[in-house]
């Protein structure tokens, strides 16, 4: 299981057992001895859970299957339990149907009506939805810094390139420099030939 995985479970497991004894009334106190009813709620956050678990450790072909079942199961039937379960599907990181965009809606959702969530369920829904909330903050930091450096070397790269083309205008600059000068000496060695042609040496005239 993602280490991301483990530690939501881990931290809705906890959170429940805390959350259920500050929402849940405590047993009044009587004389005598009574046997204390365990939450019916527990079991159903059991099968959640159980269900997140699965989730990150099938194939991905069972990961579609199971999550299209938690979505027809909202769809068809959209008790609190059965959208709570299709809200942690979408929750739960590690499979290609995650989605932590449309787990945020539907925990908030969830939350908006609190009466309609058993004490467990409400835990376990606050907890995850903290948690898809700072997943969010993640991505959206982590997509901004991914942007900031694609910026940065698009305008390294831009940088480089207006350098290169200044050095090769520069150098075309200088070759056209050189031509001209060559061709000046050209011309001036040129003229000095037309010179001497026409104004011969006293060593080469005839006495």
């Amino acid at each position: 299981m993602p280490r991301s995985g483990l530690r939501g479970l881990a931290a809705c497991a906890a959170l429940l057992a805390a959350g259920c004894e500050i929402l849940s009334p405590a047993p009044e106190r009587t004389a005598l001895p009574t046997t204390q009813r365990p939450d019916p709620s527990l079991e159903i956050i059991a099968e959640h859970l159980e269900m997140m678990s699965r989730l990150t450790q099938a194939t991905p072909s069972l990961q579609a299957e199971i999550v299209q079942g938690a979505r027809d199961a909202a769809e068809l039937t959209p008790t609190t339990s059965n959208r709570l379960r299709y809200a942690l599907a979408m929750a739960t990181p590690g499979h290609g149907q995650s989605n932590a965009a449309i787990a945020r809606q539907l925990f908030t959702e969830l939350l908006a009506a609190p009466e309609a969530l058993l004490p467990a369920e409400r835990a376990l829904a606050w907890v995850c939805l903290r948690d898809v909330e700072q997943r969010l903050i993640l991505q959206a930091e982590n997509q901004r810094l991914q942007g900031d450096a694609a910026r940065l070397e698009r305008e390294r790269s831009a940088a480089t390139n207006r350098r290169l083309q200044a050095e090769i205008d520069e150098n075309a600059q200088l070759k056209k420099a050189l031509a001209e000068a060559q061709a000046k000496l050209d011309e001036i060695a040129r003229i000095e030939r037309s010179i001497v042609e026409r104004n011969p040496t006293k060593d080469n005239r005839s006495p």
